[in-house]
């Protein structure tokens, strides 16, 4: 697509995330574009607008012209869409997200795909910032904000430039991917990932986790594991796979499917069963002042260093380790520039993203929804907040979240935290006995000496918040979707309330 003459695209679901992302990269590389959905909430709406992408409300057939040269159809939209029918009926060439990526952007780029149940976004994060940071001048494609680049996509340099015994050539520059499992596009029910392995004979890929999720269109943990051990067959002999060696699925799915490199990696201490990471980390007690991650970096036995993090919580100094051995093995950047880049690393909003302070409580937000995350995530913020009480506020809200499938594991994740509140499950349309039961978890969770209830509505979360949090605690708002506005809703109450 770089280089390539301007056409007309349109984007059906334009303000998801992603799609809307790929409609920012779209613009910048001098397409004109469109793109419809049901609203333009911010942050995507307002940014889209501001780019100067005509947002068109609603779908209708006649926002789907003949003279469009390419109609790209999110993975939330259905056959029955009005103007998915219309571009098929009007023969357009049509593409899903992941597919357009890959065709218009990642071709003639060294990918390096972040995958994994858990830590894709914060870890894609780091890569494109380390390797922007080491002057390589990367594309990203993040499934969020970080807040040390400029928005979730970038389009990065074509080429970056080495000086060899022939003098200066050009070599494909990096492009970090977010590789999600969910399915691409309603004809294409496989992981979008599959559309980001394979682009070249070098590719990149990071594997932190893998643990059964997105029960929706993966019935069973077979069918899930069965997604990742394509892909990593998928990697060229000639690319690299760095994977957390703790995980004993993704290890066992590299060692028994991948033909390319790997460099595992690992924490001290962890059980990486037959495996010796070449990559380890030692924890050190976060610094009381600044409330950084300090961690000691080895390399194959060899001390690299102490590095040091502003992100909180062991899964960060492992979503580091996983950057600094993608980074470091795959692109030749120097362990010191991947620690002074690390150091200034700020993360991601919606990862452990604070909100603010209003009357001395500290108010968080993540995205955390599968137990795994829940329990890292709580166990960050007691490491950063050791005094006060901490309140963990729930919304079980995605598909996987809103079922039964982690009915056992959601009582112990909560052990962090002082006071857990469970906001009504977030989708009515999951049948009865599929569903979360919340009333569960609150007798399991006081069954071991815990606090728990299950409000009945926001309001009602918001009412208790506000009631009974005092100075020096921390509110952690676990939800991947909206929570209903809580978060303004919270920090105006507590700022009122400390104002009174």
């Amino acid at each position: 697509m770089l280089g390539c003459a301007p056409m007309r695209v349109h984007l059906v679901g334009v303000s998801g995330t992603g799609m809307g992302q790929l409609a920012l990269l779209l613009r910048d590389a001098g397409h004109d574009v469109t793109g419809s959905d049901v609203a333009f909430d911010p942050p995507m709406g307002p940014a889209l607008e501001q780019a100067g992408i005509r947002c068109l409300r609603g779908y209708d057939a006649a926002h789907v012209t003949p003279d469009l040269e390419l109609v790209v159809v999110g993975n939330a939209i259905r056959k029955e869409n009005p103007e998915a029918g219309r571009a098929e009926e009007l023969g357009l060439p049509r593409a899903s997200m992941s597919a357009t990526l890959r065709e218009r952007f990642l071709v003639n780029r060294r990918p390096l795909v972040v995958t994994g149940t858990h830590g894709k976004t914060t870890t894609s994060a780091m890569c494109a910032w380390v390797l922007e940071q080491a002057g390589l001048e990367p594309g990203w494609f993040i499934g969020g904000l970080p807040k040390d680049l400029p928005s979730g996509a970038g389009l990065g340099g074509t080429k970056r430039k080495l000086t060899g015994a022939s003098g200066t050539v050009g070599k494909p520059s990096p492009f970090v991917v977010e590789g999600d499992e969910y399915d691409a596009v309603y004809w294409v029910k496989k992981p979008k990932f599959f559309d980001y392995v394979g682009v070249s004979s070098e590719d990149v890929v990071v594997l932190t986790s893998v643990e059964h999720d997105h029960v929706d269109i993966y019935p069973s943990r077979e069918v899930y594991e069965a997604q990742f051990a394509e892909m990593l067959r998928a990697v060229p002999e000639a690319g690299l796979v760095a994977c957390d060696a703790r995980d004993a699925r993704a290890r066992a799915l590299v060692l028994g499917n991948a033909r390319s490199r790997v460099a595992f990696y690992g924490l001290d201490g962890d059980d990486t069963g037959d495996v010796t990471p070449t990559w380890s980390a030692a924890l050190v007690a976060p610094d009381p002042v600044t409330l950084a991650q300090p961690f000691d970096v080895y390399a194959g036995g060899s001390y690299c260093g102490r590095f040091s993090l502003g992100v909180p919580g062991a899964h960060n100094v492992r979503n580091a380790l996983g950057t600094i051995a993608a980074c470091a093995e795959g692109f030749g950047v120097g362990v010191e520039v991947a620690k002074r880049a690390l150091a200034t690393f700020r993360g991601v909003r919606r990862r452990q993203d604070l909100l603010g302070t209003p009357g001395g409580v500290a108010v968080y937000d993540d995205f955390a929804h599968h137990p795994t995350a829940v329990d890292e995530t709580l166990r960050a913020l007691r490491s950063r907040h050791p005094s006060g009480r901490l309140w963990a506020v729930f919304e079980p809200r995605s598909a996987t979240a809103c079922r039964s499938t982690h009915q056992g594991d959601y009582p112990a994740s909560f052990a962090s935290a002082d006071e857990v509140v469970l906001a009504p499950l977030g989708r009515t349309n999951v049948p009865e006995a599929e569903r979360l039961d919340l009333a569960r978890i609150v007798r399991e969770i006081s069954a071991r000496g815990g606090r728990a209830d299950a409000a009945t509505s926001v309001d009602a979360v918001l009412d208790r918040l506000v009631r009974e949090a005092e100075r020096g605690d921390v509110i952690a708002l676990l939800s991947n979707g909206a929570f209903g506005g809580l978060h303004a809703r919270l920090l105006q109450a507590l700022e009122a309330k400390a104002s009174a």
